[in-house]
């Protein structure tokens, strides 16, 4: 008899204890639901996305559906301060940029240096995606790289320590210093890959319905997780954006948005109001509230810097101003810039982020824009600093490491100011699943988004 085969992160049962989780950090009385959920034989959400989980009990599955339904019904009340809608969050936002009335390029090799950023930074963090803060440390302690500077190794790393803290099997044998061949596959480069393609196809003015629609036609739906993959399965079940984000979606204030937002801020350039509408549209495909703004800080700070600042901290504030400022997400920028000011160790800044946010699942978007804001303010624009920062503090390693990479890497200028030992190893390859990119090199992408950023400038 075959196995079955189960998929993660869409069957009812696996999302009510998200969902709980979700409700209690945005204020929604669920104690009788929650009640209703275990006497029924329900479980809490695991806190490390994608384990396996067992067949549901018989009737489970029934039960699940209900509540979901029971919770979605219930009003958070910080919605007002967390509006979804564009219109809503321009009238929460009191400096939302104004637009730009000149056109603004961005440079070819600029553009090389983030794309090399983003897959550096991202590649740093992947053998330890999904590892607990102790086990991070324990594990650069053990080979003489702490505080971070350089790859990740296993070699010297006691068996004991490795057994305690094992390496993400999935991604350890492309991205430990001793297995690197090039940048293998990752959802953090797929997006902006996709992102590309759709501004090829449709250009800045694509709509959400556009983007659902791209996904179905070239995104493999076992490359989609969390958000993502319950967008998906919405979107096979017949619903449309922006109800493909909110229906039986507890991942909805996930870092999923913020991973694709890259694109959409180079190819802007100094212009961070337009980046965040367009980063928007593509947000509420699968996003409401906090993961939403997670996406329009991200595109709003890029093309801060793709337009010429070159202070990591004026580009920082740029994307705070494209988000209401009485939302948590907000609030997580500010307490992670404060605690970057306010400790001299690193190590100090992140013991003060996890003691604040630690409730939180490690890849929802608050946890993760606290320690990423803090990151590059406590590196100050040097391109090491910040992406070591970034996946030395934990939580979800790759994605920070990611995005911290692409904005350090539009201020360093050009590929040859990032350091060899990031991009030599990168051999100028990428894998990917999407379509008519695998071994695609950075300074093609490089081409290609400066294309799209030409074409955008062009435009009345």
């Amino acid at each position: 008899m075959s196995a079955t085969v189960r998929a993660t992160w869409v069957q009812p049962e696996d999302l009510v204890g998200h969902e709980l989780r979700q409700a209690a950090e945005d204020g929604r009385d669920v104690r009788d639901i929650e009640r209703r959920w275990y006497e029924a034989g329900g479980s809490p959400a695991p806190d490390r996305a994608g384990a396996s989980e067992p067949p549901a009990p018989p009737g489970l599955r029934a039960v699940a559906g209900r509540l979901l339904d029971e919770l979605a019904l219930l009003e958070s009340p910080l919605a007002d301060d967390e509006p979804t809608g564009l219109e809503a969050v321009r009238a929460a936002c009191p400096h939302w940029p104004a637009p730009r009335t000149e056109p603004s390029a961005v440079g070819r090799e600029r553009l090389h240096a983030a794309w090399l950023g983003r897959a550096a930074g991202c590649l740093l963090g992947k053998p330890v995606e999904k590892l607990p803060l102790e086990g991070i440390r324990a594990l650069a302690r053990a080979t003489g790289n702490w505080p971070l500077s350089t790859w990740l190794t296993a070699r010297g790393v006691p068996p004991a320590l490795a057994a305690t803290y094992p390496w993400n099997r999935r991604s350890a044998a492309t991205s430990l210093a001793e297995n690197i061949d090039g940048m293998p596959e990752d959802d953090d480069l797929n997006h902006p890959l996709l992102t590309v393609l759709l501004l090829q196809r449709h250009g800045a003015a694509f709509t959400t319905a556009d983007l659902a629609r791209l996904w179905l036609e070239e995104l493999p739906a076992g490359r989609t997780f969390t958000a993502e993959r319950v967008a998906y399965r919405n979107l096979l079940d017949g619903f449309e954006p922006p109800d493909t984000a909110r229906h039986r979606n507890p991942f909805r204030e996930w870092i999923g948005a913020q991973i694709r937002a890259d694109v959409h801020g180079w190819t802007h350039p100094g212009d961070p109001a337009a980046a965040a509408e367009q980063a928007h549209r593509d947000a509420v495909l699968t996003h409401t509230g906090n993961g939403v703004y997670g996406a329009m800080f991200t595109a709003a700070a890029l093309a801060e810097a793709a337009g010429g600042e070159t202070d990591v901290h004026g580009c920082l504030a740029a994307g705070l101003r494209v988000v209401p400022p009485r939302s948590r997400f907000a609030q997580a920028v500010r307490d992670g810039v404060a605690a970057a000011r306010e400790e001299h160790r690193f190590d100090s800044v992140v013991d003060r982020l996890h003691a604040a946010y630690g409730r939180y699942h490690w890849v929802h978007v608050l946890p993760n824009a606290a320690l990423l804001t803090a990151a590059l303010t406590h590196a100050d624009g040097d391109f090491t600093g910040s992406i070591c920062r970034a996946v030395s503090g934990g939580w979800d390693t790759d994605s920070n490491g990611a995005t911290a990479g692409s904005l350090a890497g539009l201020l360093a200028g050009r590929p040859d100011a990032l350091p060899d030992r990031w991009t030599a190893p990168l051999k100028n390859r990428l894998a990917t699943s999407v379509t008519g990119f695998d071994s695609v090199g950075f300074d093609t992408l490089a081409d290609l988004t400066h294309r799209l950023t030409h074409e955008e400038a062009l435009r009345p």
